[in-house]
């Protein structure tokens, strides 16, 4: 697999079911080591620079893990903590309380930031999943199925937050089932079938006319338009 996705883009990463998708995100991660080649982000090798490239990302797994007997706000500060950011600002930065409260607020949390996570609904785990991996101000988000379960109110503000990361120049690289989101959203999409890239580009570059990216996706993975798994 050879992929270069640049600043300013959210780039779509669509597949079935087992055709790697989960590992690839793991592997630019820095979850798995890849069994060759190397991994570059915002310009460091992830395997020679582990650390000063891991803090210029922000990873939101497929299961993220929560520490639900902690409020919101704890969370946040433990997440923050973690990342060695501190009270004194820097940079124009905000210290971190401030980081905390801006994080709450722009994932429309605030009035709930000290209630325990147990009590939140699973939209508002999503929520809080997304601000801990943007409080550290990462160039890059990667994300794995993050529209699972969410109402349409979640989505269109989940959809609002990776477009507007995308304007301030940073890059969302997204792995979702869901086309429509990908269609919606997506400045590039990708599919992969078997661990590798298919087909890359715009939409305008990879659909035909005519067509429609559901029946490029099915075509591509050999499915049928009913049969196709886990695709929405």
């Amino acid at each position: 697999m050879d992929l270069d996705v640049e600043p300013g883009e959210v780039f779509g990463f669509l597949g079935l079911n087992g055709a790697g998708k989960t590992t690839t995100l793991r592997m630019l991660g820095g979850v798995l080591p890849p069994t060759s080649g190397t991994i570059e982000i915002d310009g460091l090798d992830l395997a020679k620079h582990p650390v000063h490239a891991r803090q210029r990302l922000g990873f939101i797994p497929d299961r993220p893990y929560l520490y639900d007997k902690l409020t919101a706000r704890e969370f946040l500060r433990f997440i923050g903590e973690m990342y060695g950011m501190d009270e004194r600002p820097t940079n124009g930065t905000p210290g971190l309380t401030a980081r905390v409260q801006m994080a709450l607020d722009e994932q429309h949390l605030g009035e709930f930031a000290d209630q325990l996570i147990e009590s939140y609904s699973h939209g508002m785990k999503q929520r809080i999943t997304l601000a801990s991996a943007l409080l550290h101000d990462p160039r890059l988000l990667i994300v794995d199925e993050p529209m699972v379960g969410l109402d349409p109110r979640g989505t269109r503000q989940i959809k609002a937050t990776f477009r507007r990361l995308a304007e301030e120049g940073r890059t969302v690289f997204l792995s979702t089932h869901t086309l429509a989101v990908a269609a919606e959203v997506c400045d590039r999409i990708a599919i992969i079938h078997h661990g590798r890239i298919q087909v890359i580009g715009t939409q305008a570059e990879i659909v035909p006319a005519g067509r429609t990216l559901e029946e490029l996706f099915l075509e591509i993975t050999g499915t049928e338009s009913g049969d196709a798994e886990g695709v929405a």
